[in-house]
């Protein structure tokens, strides 16, 4: 047992992954990378899709994926300060007006359970940017909740 802070944890049990899906359903894993082919080509900026799939990873819980977008955002010049205050990004100045739609439909397409895209954040999104655009970062959103819920399910271990 180790204690921190007054407080007593047990040793975690770390995660295994259950099973590469890439290579036990290859034409699924295939489909996905295609639309990651997609995304490569869409208007958003590297640092844009990173802030999408590290926000939505944050609210999914999907260790795996914040691990590896938070090391990609910075390898593409996005601050530390950024990446650490992103779940708290409407108590900030740091993010454009850009970035704050795009967290926005993130955070409701992400908890789509909840009431999914507003018509008041899609309003906010059509005042800046074009329909495809939308479409585009609606595409985003949905890749990356679709990777968390494959790393999640699998127990993807973080890259060391």
């Amino acid at each position: 047992m180790h204690v921190y802070r007054n407080f007593v944890l047990s040793k975690f049990k770390t995660m295994t992954t259950r099973f590469n899906i890439a290579k036990v359903d290859t034409t699924a894993y295939k489909a996905m990378m295609g639309l990651e082919t997609y995304l490569n080509d869409i208007f958003l900026n590297p640092i844009q899709k990173e802030l999408i799939k590290i926000r939505a990873s944050q609210i999914n819980g999907c260790a795996f994926c914040l691990d590896m977008h938070s090391k990609d955002a910075l390898k593409y010049g996005e601050t530390p300060q950024r990446i650490f205050l992103l779940n708290a990004w409407r108590e900030t100045d740091l993010f454009t007006k850009e970035e704050q739609i795009l967290l926005e439909m993130t955070e409701e397409i992400t908890l789509i359970h909840q009431k999914g895209l507003t018509e008041s954040t899609f309003q906010k999104a059509k005042e800046i940017f074009e329909e495809k655009e939308i479409a585009q970062i609606i595409m985003a959103i949905i890749t990356i909740n679709a990777w968390n819920r494959i790393g999640i399910s699998t127990h993807l271990e973080l890259l060391k």
